[in-house]
């Protein structure tokens, strides 16, 4: 049916379709590929292009891949799955299955049987864009750099790596900071660091040193517009209404040892949109090929409106989810301290209609994907045994067997005012999360009727996020009671990252707390948990302990999930070019817009309509 629909639609918008591009002013920008024919970005061949939006907001400060500060969607780093178009990392994160997918990497990083050192080879096609090969020097220099310089790389890595050494030129040798009994650290985030950092060439590094003097905080700073790459796309144009890369055809990843081939779009754009309800238009229009942003009832857009739009799923939930935003209960306040108080409103909370309302059904039902710490994705599921902890799953909606838990426990309303009693005290706390977070509002409003229901109140407080985010991360405060925070999505860490960032007792009475743990929960057994799950490389033994830990999880209920939310939203239309990933195709592509991690390989696939 939707192909019929894509059918009708080209034979009445073709003339739109390969129209030219929004009038704007041509600037001059590095153009590192040869170029067969004058091309200015308001000229761009609509048929030799692919726009995204929701990626890109404001005008870009450069491309330095060393810097944090670029402001640039093609300079970004995520733990579920970097960004490499232009710059490439030795393994691409594929969020679907959790696997390290080679890219500058010759085959799979290998541990010596000490877990001391990990080695990882460079494929011998790999070159940069200048067309010098790529080599263990590049991956060691830019280690050394990254700690020099004191950006993200460096100072989130170094308490985890001790040295990144070149053994030959096409051999990398990463050795972890270890234990006192001589293990790893934590092996997870050596994986993390192997597939989230790029690999930036020692000779430009020398050259920006060189124009710098070397002062870290310059070389951060520079908008590096003549960057050397390895990706198969450079910088082309940037103003403050499009940023625009053009295919290196000389791009060694067409190499056999690669991809075989070249991505098919020569040039790729992100047009910068004041706010979501452009993009949705130019996305619904056709000017934007693949959207990263949250278009409610998407599914409106081909069931109701005839668009040749589609996404991942079919049917609900449309993409794949990785975090899930969760409320955490502060356990200092008397009364949420009582794990039947905790459990009963969790119990009776519509999670369904969050879902329905907050999410326009793009997260799979509790019902659907029963909740503990794993997100969705096949990768986590598999990670501990469901059968174990079936009973303690709730789905949500369950008043009266939330009013049953508090009965049982003699919580109740002593004196006829319509709130439960405990300890001589009426039973009354606020929910909160940033004002204008329309989803979060919708699903603490949920959380807030909830309470009600089962004689609790409960009322929604909607503070501002520069009050808020102030509040949240003290080490201990009293203002905030059922706090609605994230949890992290996917990533080489996962799920072990989530179970530290839940109830890890790390973060208790730390300020300026970003970590996790919002609601201070101490457990001495979760604690050895975490720690043991870093350093368990048996599948079985890693199991138990997930397993465990969600069993934990589960009965104290530190905080409970509201919603499962995609690593980032992937809808495409259609009208210009086909064939995107999706679930049914058996090709393990992640809706990753494309360009995250081992998503990039949708580039490869995609082809014209005509």
């Amino acid at each position: 049916m939707r192909k019929l629909m894509l059918v009708l639609f080209l034979l009445v918008s073709i003339s739109f379709i390969f129209a030219g591009g929004a009038d704007e002013k041509s600037q001059a920008g590095s153009t590192p590929a040869a170029v067969e024919e004058v091309v200015t970005p308001d000229t761009l061949p609509r048929d030799q292009t692919l726009y995204w939006n929701g990626l890109q907001w404001g005008s870009i400060n450069g491309y330095n891949p060393i810097s944090d500060d670029m402001n640039n969607f093609v300079v970004s780093r995520q733990a579920y799955g970097t960004r490499i178009t232009t710059f490439e990392t030795l393994y691409m994160f594929n969020f679907l299955t959790g696997e390290l997918v080679p890219l500058l990497a010759d085959g799979p990083p290998v541990w010596n049987a000490a877990g001391t050192e990990v080695t990882v080879k460079i494929k011998k096609a790999a070159k940069w864009s200048d067309g010098i090969p790529v080599t263990a020097e590049d991956v060691a220099y830019t280690w050394e750099t990254a700690l020099k310089v004191g950006n993200a790389n460096g100072n989130s890595n170094k308490p985890y790596i001790a040295s990144v050494e070149a053994r030959d030129t096409l051999t990398v040798v990463v050795k972890p900071v270890l234990n006192a009994e001589g293990t790893p650290k934590n092996r997870l985030m050596v994986d993390l660091y192997l597939s989230q950092e790029y690999v930036v060439q020692k000779a430009w590094i020398q050259a920006l040193e060189a124009k710098t003097g070397g002062d870290g905080a310059e070389m951060k700073k520079d908008a590096a517009e003549n960057v050397v790459y390895s990706g198969p796309y450079g910088p082309y144009f940037a103003d403050d209404q499009k940023v625009v890369l053009v295919r290196n055809d000389n791009y060694w990843g067409q190499d056999a040892s690669m991809w075989g081939k070249l991505p098919a779009p020569k040039y790729v754009a992100h047009t910068i949109f004041s706010d979501n309800a452009a993009g949705q238009v130019a996305f619904k229009s056709g000017e934007v090929d693949v959207s990263q942003q949250f278009n409610s009832n998407v599914q409106d857009m081909w069931l109701k409106e005839g668009l040749p739009i589609s996404t991942y799923y079919e049917e609900a939930p449309y993409g794949v989810s990785g975090s899930i935003p969760t409320a955490y209960f502060n356990l200092n306040v008397s009364g949420l301290d009582n794990v039947n108080v905790r459990k009963a409103i969790a119990m009776a909370v519509d999670y369904d209609s969050i879902i329905a309302n907050a999410m326009t059904n793009q997260s799979p039902t509790f019902e659907q994907v029963p909740r503990s710490t794993m997100n969705p994705t096949p990768g986590e599921q598999g990670l501990y045994n469901q059968d174990e902890i079936a009973h303690l799953q709730f789905v949500g909606n369950d008043i009266a067997g939330a009013a049953a838990l508090l009965d049982g426990a003699g919580i109740v309303d002593t004196n006829g005012d319509g709130i439960r009693e405990l300890n001589g005290e009426n039973l009354s706390f606020n929910a909160t999360c940033p004002n204008g977070w329309t989803d979060w509002m919708a699903a603490i409003e949920l959380v807030a009727a909830a309470g009600d229901k089962i004689g609790i109140e409960i009322t929604s407080l909607f503070p501002e996020w520069s009050v808020y985010q102030t509040v949240v991360t003290q080490g201990y405060q009293d203002q905030y009671e059922i706090i609605m925070m994230w949890t992290d999505g996917s990533s080489p860490t996962m799920p072990w990252g989530r179970v530290r960032q839940l109830m890890s007792s790390e973060y208790v009475g730390t300020d300026g707390n970003w970590s996790g743990n919002w609601g201070q929960y101490s457990n001495p057994r979760v604690d050895e948990i975490i720690a043991a799950i870093p350093a368990t490389s048996d599948p079985d033994e890693l199991k138990a302990l997930y397993t465990e830990a969600n069993e934990i999880y589960l009965t104290d209920v530190p905080s409970f999930g509201l919603m499962y939310r995609p690593n980032c939203f992937e809808a495409v239309n259609e009208s210009v070019w086909t064939n995107y990933p999706n679930a049914e195709d058996g090709k393990n592509i992640p809706p990753g817009d494309l360009i995250h991690g081992y998503s990039i390989a949708g580039l490869y696939e995609i082809e014209l309509v005509n």
